[in-house]
């Protein structure tokens, strides 16, 4: 079942069917480097996760969401909010789909769509995204969703044994005080 959508693709909570792809996205090492992590993941801790997750934002302080193709109903990818702060209301966004699903517009969509929920459902006053200063898809998907750099990073993050930088991104809700 959807939890929201538009003409396109849908974003929902995670179900049971969903372990074995976030089984590959978790263990795959080329990856890695865009979440805190370098360990492989069990699926029954996948499972576990699932289970016994709230998927609530207030209570985990984080949000994983399904992207559904309407057309097919195929799951594409997840879109994430992470390092939730209710006090200061932002988020961390990140967002993933299969490589035979990039490059089609689907990562603007589900953004999009999660913006729209995240400040005028959940009234959040901003969400932000660390980006590798060389990733320049990812640094043009929030640039296409409005979200402007603000900040960079040092040595932030470890890939194939080098340092790199990332760029901060922030999008702040002008309506909400």
């Amino acid at each position: 079942m959807s939890f929201i959508s538009n003409e396109y693709i849908s974003l929902r909570a995670i179900e049971p069917e969903d372990i074995e792809l976030i089984y590959s996205w978790e263990n795959d090492s080329n990856i890695w480097h865009l979440g805190n992590t370098i360990i492989p993941f069990s699926k029954e801790t996948i499972k576990k996760f699932i289970f016994e997750s709230a998927n609530n934002l207030f209570i985990d302080c984080q949000l994983r969401l399904m992207i559904d193709l309407n057309e097919t109903n195929q799951t594409i990818g997840s879109i994430d909010l992470y390092d939730f702060d209710a006090i200061n209301m932002k988020a961390g966004v990140g967002v993933i789909l299969n490589s035979e699903f990039r490059n089609n517009g689907y990562a603007l969509k589900a953004l999009k769509l999660l913006i729209d929920y995240c400040f005028n459902i959940l009234n959040l006053k901003q969400l932000y995204c660390h980006i590798a200063v060389n990733n320049e898809k990812s640094i043009k998907l929030f640039e296409k969703a409005d979200f402007q750099q603000s900040g960079k990073l040092k040595d932030w993050i470890k890939k194939q044994g080098k340092r790199e930088d990332v760029f901060i991104f922030q999008l702040i809700n002008q309506s909400i005080l």
